[in-house]
């Protein structure tokens, strides 16, 4: 009781020393309970739609999962007269035959694109009584005809839509329009998707191509009969091999779907936590390790009249449990507003989600209170063991920080070998012969370098913080080198607190080059590898197909040398050793062989192209063994086999169709029937010699039609990229910077502690003639050589694993290395200014001591 009553008043008594290292717990603890907040409310918000619209059971056409965007851009069907097979099973109440598929874009009168811009699907359907489980209609009334449809409620708001306007769905098998007579609201939250609605006749023959068939037969059962046992009683009376659903195994496929998107932005989302809690640590140890410094006399006297070892290093860890206990107590509330914050964000681009759907589980604060209180008594108890160390003497010495002495140099050598024995990881790394035994060497460097310079940090200190202080602070006389003493006082606050910066600069430095890189790489493999001028492909980079009625308008375009088609196909090959796998096919028109220039070590590309022939990539024609002249078997979807002469074997060496089996369109129509045939997935078009900008703008008024796709020569291209990469890492860097954030309130809390620290010695200096503004600068431009010095070792770090990182990668194609070095030099600058950011509060507390009381001070 006795050390829980001094524990909680040293506590309170420096609760304004506290309040930083319970701010990092607090950000760290809030981004966990946040991201378990929001993408359990995602999940929530899922669930209740699954749940809702899913029906008893449904039969689907048997076939491999295309996740409702089929190669052909229509979905298998299966007939009307199944529906009549499926009412007459005992035990059935209703059964309909439904229609849908998400390869459709609806555009306004002003030829906009009112789809989804979420990245939820487009979905155009039929309207059926299942689908008032979770709409209702509020304004007009259901399509009736060719020339009605319905908007759910979500699109119409977003995009002005009223009863009336004109709306033209563009499918696979062609384009129609029809006016709006109805709107549909959702029942429960619609997560962004948008929905067309049009009558059944209409949905089967302009989505489908043909009338009397359906995509799904949704049935339901009476009152008495269990889901499980009518999909039994359905399969026992169905001859055809169908897929049968429950409504949990429904609801379980939607959520697989949709889970894999969750589950990449929960674990991307709760590792930058972990990296903020990382550097979190550092403070919490920085923090104790200078209350301890700064109480040496205090427990000293605790140890004269009795304490042990045990009650001061239980008097400390305490200390950390109530820091633990509020500033996660206080990170959990501010993950539920976080969660908060990121559904209004997702609202905003279109992912509409509720706050009803809040879903606060019992685990999430048992999670963010267990996170916050471990890591805050376990980071506090190097220097809690420190603590009981010290002797009942010490109450009659100044107090202040011991001598690291021997320790230090331990340290040091620990820190050197575990940094060398990284970098050889490192090293081994950058010259393996395969990617996935390079990764394992590449982490180990990653994190062995890592802990080596947090340990190293302070030998380093010494001699980075001078030459630094050298460039930076000699120029201020005095001032400056008074900085650079108190920089160099206590080396390992300043290792410490230099590596927590170091953490999150390492990472955006890694990043950096890696993305650049990515970029300098794509640009030089286009510049060797495109012969094609233009490429059209979809807007979103969905996977949409080219619609045929685009593609007749690309290949009508004047000023065109010629247009090439490409289409991926799902089949199986078959080596002459008898080895199966997937095949990565794709069938164009031989002009392809012009578009991208392949390099052919046996045969001609031209060959491929032509009857029963195909291409074999050098990685698959080296592991089977396979040469020009051999016969491959091809089966297709559908069950098609084909034997195939292979006509070359083309080099992997790329990162442009790596890989990838070439055959021609002729041969892949001679083996798979029409409503099988893959649609263009992208079109390459070249230009006449001197057409190339004429044939540019008529490329896109051929296309002013289909909003959903785009035309990019090949400056555009890698602009496209270069913009596609760079959002990427900010969105990385947003991330990372919280945990600069919680290292810039490290160097605060560093800086405020080491001001209380030198109360006295700020008092004789004031005394004897420092100014108030020159202390002020003093203390400025200690901050900002400490944030410099993190900042050297996080870039030089950085700059390390990225290159080591592009070495490897350099097997998959990332064979040009860049450094950003604009992006690092402002980096370095940057930090400078934080340096200077962080002492301004410590800077003005310090300059408004008054002297005589500061002189007094024990």
């Amino acid at each position: 009781m006795t050390v829980l009553k001094t524990s909680l008043r040293n506590f309170l008594a420096h609760k304004g020393r506290m309040a930083l290292s319970a701010v990092a717990v607090l950000l760290s603890v809030a981004f966990v309970s946040g991201t378990l907040v929001f993408t359990d409310t995602m999940n929530t918000t899922f669930d209740k739609l699954f749940a809702v619209a899913s029906a008893d059971v449904t039969v689907s056409p048997e076939g491999p999962d295309d996740d409702g965007r089929p190669a052909s851009g229509v979905p298998r069907t299966l007939p009307a007269s199944v529906v009549d097979e499926v009412r007459a099973v005992p035990g059935v109440e209703s059964a309909q035959g439904a229609v849908a598929t998400l390869s459709v874009t609806v555009v306004n009168a002003d030829n906009e694109n009112v789809g989804s811009t979420s990245g939820a699907p487009t979905i155009a359907a039929n309207w059926t009584d299942n689908d008032l489980k979770s709409m209702k209609i509020t304004s007009g009334q259901a399509p009736r005809g060719p020339t009605e449809v319905m908007v759910d409620g979500d699109t119409a708001d977003k995009h002005g839509l009223k009863l009336g306007d004109e709306l033209r769905t563009i499918a696979v098998t062609g384009d129609f329009t029809a006016r709006i007579s109805g709107i549909a609201s959702f029942q429960v939250t619609n997560p962004g998707a948008a929905i067309v609605y049009f009558d059944t006749a209409t949905a089967q023959r302009t989505l489908l191509g043909e009338e009397g068939v359906f995509t799904e037969i949704l049935v339901t059962g009476e009152d008495s009969v269990t889901d499980e046992r009518l999909k039994q009683d359905l399969d026992a009376a169905l001859d055809a091999p169908y897929t049968l659903r429950t409504a949990e195994e429904t609801a379980d496929a939607g959520r697989e779907q949709v889970g894999s998107f969750l589950d990449v932005m929960k674990y991307a989302m709760l590792g930058f936590a972990g990296i903020a809690l990382l550097v979190g640590v550092f403070l919490i140890v920085n923090t104790f390790s200078m209350l301890v410094a700064q109480r040496t006399r205090e427990i000293g006297l605790m140890r004269a009249i009795g304490a042990d070892r045990r009650q001061v290093n239980r008097s400390v860890l305490t200390e950390a449990l109530l820091l633990g206990l509020v500033g996660s107590l206080a990170g959990v509330a501010a993950g539920v507003g976080l969660a908060v914050g990121l559904m209004k964000l997702m609202s905003a681009v279109g992912m509409n989600l509720s706050l009803d759907d809040l879903t606060v589980k019992w685990t999430t604060p048992v999670v963010g209170l267990a996170l916050g209180v471990v890591v805050t008594v376990v980071a506090a108890y190097l220097p809690a063991r420190r603590a009981g160390k010290i002797s009942p003497m010490a109450a009659l010495r100044d107090a202040g920080t011991p001598s690291d002495g021997r320790a230090g140099r331990v340290r040091g050598a620990v820190g050197l070998a575990l940094s060398l024995a990284g970098g050889a990881a490192l090293l081994a790394a950058t010259r393996a012969d395969k990617a996935s035994e390079g990764s394992v060497l590449l982490g180990l460097g990653i994190l062995l370098t890592l802990v080596g310079f947090v340990v190293v940090g302070p030998l380093l200190a010494g001699g980075v913080v001078r030459v630094l202080s050298a460039l930076v602070l000699r120029m201020f006389g005095p001032v400056g080198r008074m900085a650079e003493r108190n920089a160099l006082r206590n080396p390992r606050r300043t290792g410490a607190t230099g590596a927590a910066l170091m953490i999150g600069l390492a990472l955006v430095a890694c990043l950096s080059v890696v993305g650049s890189s990515m970029v300098a790489s794509a640009t030089d493999e286009l510049d060797r590898s495109v012969g094609a001028d233009f490429i059209v492909q979809s807007a979103a980079q969905d996977g949409a197909p080219i619609v045929p009625k685009a593609g007749e308008a690309l290949a009508r375009t004047e000023g065109l040398a010629h247009v090439t088609g490409y289409r991926p196909l799902p089949a199986t090959i078959t080596a002459p050793d008898g080895s199966a796998e997937p095949a990565d096919l794709v069938a164009a028109d031989a002009t392809y062989a012009e578009d991208v220039r392949r390099e052919t070590l046996e045969g001609e590309l031209a060959a491929a192209y032509g009857p029963d022939a195909l291409s074999v990539g050098s990685d698959y024609a080296e592991q089977h063994g396979v040469s020009v002249g051999d016969t491959v078997e091809l089966e297709f979807r559908g069950g098609a086999v084909a034997r195939l002469t292979v006509a070359a074997v083309t080099s992997d060496d790329t990162n442009i169709d790596r890989g990838v089996k070439y055959l021609s369109l002729a041969t892949a129509e001679k083996y798979l029937p029409a409503e099988l045939m893959p649609q263009n997935m992208i079109m390459f078009a070249t230009a006449q010699e001197g057409q190339e900008e004429a044939a540019y703008t008529a490329l896109k008024s051929a296309l002013a039609e289909y909003p959903q796709y785009t035309v990019k020569n090949q400056a555009d291209y890698k602009e496209d990229l270069k913009d596609q990469i760079g959002q990427l890492l900010n969105i990385v860097y947003g991330l990372l910077a919280l945990a600069i954030i919680v290292a810039v309130l490290g160097v605060v809390n560093t800086l405020a502690l080491s001001v209380v620290e030198r109360t006295r010695e700020i008092g004789l200096m004031r005394a004897i003639g420092l100014s108030r503004r020159q202390l002020r600068r003093m203390i400025r431009l200690e901050s900002v050589v400490i944030a410099l010095f993190g900042a050297l070792l996080g870039l030089g770090l950085g700059m390390g694993w990225g290159t080591a990182a592009q070495q490897l990668l350099a097997l998959e194609g990332l064979e040009v290395l860049q450094i950003p070095w604009p992006t690092i030099g402002a980096v370095f600058v940057g930090s400078a200014f934080v340096g200077l950011f962080a002492a301004l509060v410590p800077a003005f507390r310090a300059g408004r001591m008054n002297v005589l009381n500061a002189i007094a001070t024990e």
